[in-house]
């Protein structure tokens, strides 16, 4: 099968490997010709271009832009391609891109997958990268069933557990799990650059471990998919950072009360539970 991919990054390069190891012909679509040639030199496209015109024989095209991008792209693309060609994204937001791409093209399937890192670009992609990940698709009542099930073989076939929700439900949940997470991280960078004095502030710096590692990765990523997040799922972010903000004030009221008894419920109620989201 003849596969495109427009956006050759972390997700669609390693996407590329990925398929093209299934043995599909993959075409890949880059802004930057030196990107399409890194692309090609690596192995994760057998052809790349700048033009949008080299996807119009691909029978499934991967949408692997930033998510503000993804709308325009789409528009610009569907005049190359033939009306059987089955398209799909990778945003990390759903509802207001099938909201958008919908009728333009009745072959779109929103998709999503669970995986990735914080690094960016060609020189991130790897091999593998989907590997018993959660893969979100989004159909709605018009996608035709033949499109969700060939997107459904190809997806199954990187090693990815396929799960399938409405587009506005899978925003509410990314919410919590993606992108709450990054807001949180980040506050937690801001308080920690908010420090005033100089000497505390180098010493944090120096003794700076595992667990701030881990608690701060998220919030210091890329700054351009944070505030898409942001942007793109305003509603449900805000909502999910209201009710992260109350149960913050409940911490902060049970410590200064000095109710250890509380808080140590708190604690093994969360340690009890994290399994479930993580394993």
């Amino acid at each position: 099968m003849k596969i495109g991919i427009l956006g050759l990054g972390l997700i669609g390069g390693s996407l590329g490997f990925d398929l093209r190891s299934q043995g599909h012909y993959v075409l890949g679509v880059s802004r930057r010709e030196s990107t399409c040639q890194k692309a090609v030199d690596i192995g994760s496209v057998d052809q790349a271009s700048i033009d949008l015109s080299l996807l119009a024989s691909a029978e499934v095209v991967f949408i692997c832009t930033p998510i503000g991008l993804i709308v325009p792209q789409v528009e610009q693309l569907v005049a190359h391609l033939p009306e059987t060609t089955i398209v799909t994204d990778v945003g990390s937001v759903k509802a207001p891109i099938v909201n958008a791409i919908s009728p333009l093209w009745k072959n779109f399937i929103g998709g999503h997958p669970m995986a990735g890192n914080t690094d960016v670009g060609i020189e991130a992609a790897q091999r593998n990268l989907f590997v018993n990940r959660p893969y979100v698709l989004t159909p709605i009542e018009t996608t035709p069933t033949t499109a969700i099930t060939v997107l459904e073989e190809i997806v199954r076939s990187l090693g990815s557990i396929i799960y399938h929700c409405q587009p506005e439900k899978h925003d509410r949940a990314v919410s919590w799990i993606s992108h709450l997470p990054v807001m949180v991280s980040a506050s937690l960078m801001a308080a920690c650059l908010g420090e005033t004095d100089p000497e505390i502030f180098q010493l944090a710096q120096n003794l700076a471990s595992s667990g701030f590692r881990d608690t701060s990765r998220v919030g210091a990523g890329n700054p351009e998919l944070g505030v898409m997040m942001a942007q793109y799922n305003r509603q449900a972010l805000i909502n999910s950072l209201h009710q992260y903000r109350q149960n913050l004030d409940i911490f902060i009221n049970v410590i200064e009360q000095e109710n250890w008894e509380v808080l140590e419920q708190k604690l093994k109620l969360n340690q009890q539970n994290r399994p479930k989201f993580v394993e």
